[in-house]
């Protein structure tokens, strides 16, 4: 399987996917989570291959300093709920390629990811 989770709005997104040449000719299933919601499914096969649901979750979200989350511990459940409410709580973008993830924009990720595509 070959997926990407991104936002079409997303300059940052749009940058790493043509970098790494991330399209439907290449084989890949795009998803908009804006417009096609990540489902509890979903997550649960990116926190397999992540490790957790921390690791999915983006600190960068400006729902995350309004909603005072900084002061908080979060849990697994906490990072969970909070992705599956709100599409800015993923970590962006989420590049699927067989038993392999790909999450952020790190400059290593995304390294790798181009590595990974060809």
């Amino acid at each position: 399987m070959k997926k990407i989770y991104y936002l079409a709005t997303c300059s940052t997104c749009a940058d790493i996917m043509k970098e790494a040449n991330i399209n439907e000719q290449s084989g890949f299933v795009l998803q908009d989570i804006r417009t096609n919601s990540i489902t509890a499914k979903q997550l649960e096969e990116m926190k397999k291959l992540a490790g957790s649901y921390e690791a999915l979750f983006s600190r960068r979200a400006l729902k995350y300093k309004e909603l005072g989350l900084k002061e908080k511990q979060l849990t697994e459940n906490d990072y969970k709920k909070y992705i599956l409410e709100h599409d800015t709580f993923l970590k962006r973008p989420v590049v699927i390629i067989g038993d392999k993830i790909f999450v952020g924009s790190e400059k290593k990720t995304v390294a790798a990811l181009k590595e990974a595509t060809g």
